[in-house]
């Protein structure tokens, strides 16, 4: 994974584009453990939260699961899930739900 950030996203977002792209190009592949937060956190210099709010995500959409004990792990299927694009991008679940204002003029 790349080292540098782009200021106009927040990094946890940005992290978690780069597992879905490791995903997507074959790099990390089904039943593949993540790194750890750890890990990730020490490399990249970034707090432990954020790592974790990443892959949170990736739980979230269901492309990793979390084994007690064990960490993070790709889940069987996550590849397909992406291709199809049949789950909500981080955007899309951030949109606020807005109620419709009926202006009905008699």
């Amino acid at each position: 994974m790349a080292r540098e950030w782009n200021d106009g996203q927040p990094i946890y977002r940005q992290l978690r584009d780069r597992v879905v792209h490791m995903i997507l190009d074959g790099v990390l592949k089904e039943e593949d453990p993540l790194p750890s937060v750890r890990t990730v956190a020490a490399d990249y210099r970034i707090n432990p939260l954020t790592v974790l709010k990443a892959y949170q995500e990736l739980v979230d959409e269901e492309l990793v699961e979390k084994r007690r004990g064990l960490g993070m792990f790709v889940k069987r299927g996550a590849r397909e899930h992406l291709l199809n694009g049949d789950f909500p991008t981080p955007q899309q679940r951030d949109v606020p739900k807005r109620k419709r204002i009926n202006h009905d003029h008699d």
